[in-house]
């Protein structure tokens, strides 16, 4: 068995695409996923499988749920690679995001997300990984609703530091 790890993007977000977590791990179990677990409702789930997952969880969360959910699959040394090339510094972990992509991109329009972030963020981008630093909080920056256009083609999905931080801890 490995273990695995699982950003499910898009959930449980207001009111829409509801997943209870504690039924997808049971769900999970029953077809053969072991040691599951997940940190908050937002589909941060590590877990142990016999086989690389693919498609599976999303087909699952489609067949109970009734949505087909981007579902992003990582490796414990990629996740670890992800923490490990976090180029800011930054204790504050709601200040540092990291955006992770499905496929490597193509373009990345640097010119509209330098048209957009303050002074103060900052950016910076490496193997499938966007990582974002808003001091002021990212829900009061205009780059952060943008960052998906500045990666055409590409979906992502974001965590913030404090998450990342849980989901090590849950490798362990």
């Amino acid at each position: 068995m490995s273990t695995w790890i699982a950003l499910i993007r898009g959930i449980n977000v207001g009111g829409k695409n509801r997943v209870s977590m504690k039924e997808l791990v049971g769900i999970m179990e029953s077809h053969d996923f072991a040691n599951v677990r997940f940190y908050i409702q937002s589909g941060n789930i590590v877990f142990d499988s016999a086989v690389q997952p693919d498609d599976t969880l999303c087909q699952l969360i489609e067949k109970h749920f009734g949505f087909r959910p981007a579902v992003f699959i990582l490796s414990p040394s990629t996740f670890r690679n992800a923490i490990k090339n976090n180029p800011f510094t930054a204790t504050e972990g709601k200040q540092i995001h990291f955006y992770f992509c499905d496929t490597e991109p193509e373009y990345i329009d640097y010119e509209l997300m330098d048209s957009l972030k303050t002074a103060s963020e900052r950016y910076f981008y490496t193997d499938k990984v966007f990582y974002f630093f808003a001091p002021e909080g990212i829900g009061r920056s205009k780059l952060a609703e943008r960052i998906p256009k500045a990666f055409k083609g590409v979906s992502l999905t974001a965590r913030n530091l404090n998450t990342i931080y849980k989901i090590s801890e849950m490798l362990e």
